[in-house]
């Protein structure tokens, strides 16, 4: 596939006035009308243990997802590097993805399916963001520690995917999947071998969130 436009830096406001460190990359493979033909908000792992918007699930969808004709925007979460803000315990940061989503509505047209997706302290965040313009969310490896519990998408009838590592030894599989067992409209994979950083299996971690994509697509789930 062809490789994605160059990325574009960008400061997000949040609903509280913090700015945000951001980058946008738009798809080089797009839909007839040369828009993109769906979109992706990316929230990274828990900040004080060296999270940010360039550690390796974020990146690795940053990377490959625009080249599927997805936009992407990551960002850093308050009190990250170029950020404003200092950390918030995952709720503040709800504010941070609500201003990334609605950075890349903006992007897409009105049919277009917009995901949200987040790895680790961000997939908590990511489930925790509940918005009329989400089509589904992507979960890798939720700790299920930060914001509201049970999460909010939970409930939620719009497409889920959660993803965990077999081998993950911060965030058990087996008893993360029996947590959402009871979730609606929620997809469950366990990557053989993988721990909770994912090393080697990302590629299998785009594939997931481009089948959630395609689905979203083809059902006509966003507003």
């Amino acid at each position: 596939m062809s490789a994605p436009l160059a990325s574009t830096r960008l400061t997000l406001t949040t609903a509280d006035g913090v700015r945000l460190e951001s980058e946008v990359a738009m798809p080089s493979l797009t839909t007839p009308s040369g828009t993109p033909r769906a979109g992706a908000v990316l929230c990274h792992p828990h900040p004080q243990f060296g999270g940010n918007m360039r550690s390796l699930v974020v990146g690795e969808w940053f990377t490959a997802l625009p080249t599927a004709g997805v936009a992407c925007v990551r960002f850093n979460f308050r009190g990250v590097e170029g950020s404003g803000g200092t950390f918030d315990d995952g709720e503040g940061e709800r504010l941070d993805a609500e201003a990334a989503l609605a950075h890349v509505a903006g992007l897409l047209p009105p049919e277009a399916p917009l995901v949200i997706a987040g790895w680790s302290f961000g997939a908590d965040v990511a489930l925790a963001t509940v918005e009329p313009r989400v089509s589904g969310w992507v979960a890798v490896a939720p700790p299920g520690r930060y914001g509201p519990q049970p999460a909010p998408a939970s409930s939620d009838a719009r497409p889920k995917l959660v993803v965990f590592g077999e081998r993950d030894d911060l965030v058990d599989s087996r008893a993360g999947t029996d947590a959402v067992a009871t979730w609606a409209a929620t997809r469950v994979e366990v990557v053989p071998g993988a721990d909770h950083f994912f090393v080697g299996s990302t590629s299998r971690i785009v594939e997931l969130t481009l089948q959630l994509v395609e689905s979203a697509t083809s059902s006509g789930t966003a507003d």
